[in-house]
């Protein structure tokens, strides 16, 4: 394992750019490089201590709730407030920087997109 700063780590640093939509304290929001769906943005924290939202509701559930607040204020900025939420959690379910971080998915999703 190594201790290099996640891709994550180095946006908040500044040491790789991003397309930043919201920034506070505690969480920084940008959109994916890779979008999965018309308004696919990450909703970061800024503590890399989390490496999935499981950890994160164990040690930090304030944290995981205002990951989600600004989630769903990013939604309604940007998606006309329906989104989905997904956080990844393992290889085996598609995460592959373990700095917890959610997706938010909006922009005219039907049941079974994405899936």
């Amino acid at each position: 394992m190594t201790d290099a700063p996640t891709i994550f780590e180095r946006i908040i640093a500044r040491e790789i750019p991003a397309d930043i939509v919201f920034e506070d304290d505690r969480v920084i929001a940008f959109r994916d490089i890779a979008p999965k769906a018309p308004v696919h943005l990450l909703v970061v924290p800024k503590t890399a201590a989390y490496p999935d939202v499981a950890s994160l509701a164990d040690a930090d559930p304030a944290l995981l709730a205002h990951v989600v607040a600004v989630a769903k204020q990013l939604a309604g900025e940007h998606a006309d407030g329906d989104y989905r939420l997904v956080f990844n959690s393992g290889v085996g379910a598609g995460q592959t920087v373990f700095h917890v971080h959610a997706h938010v998915l909006g922009g005219g999703l039907t049941e079974g997109s994405l899936g």
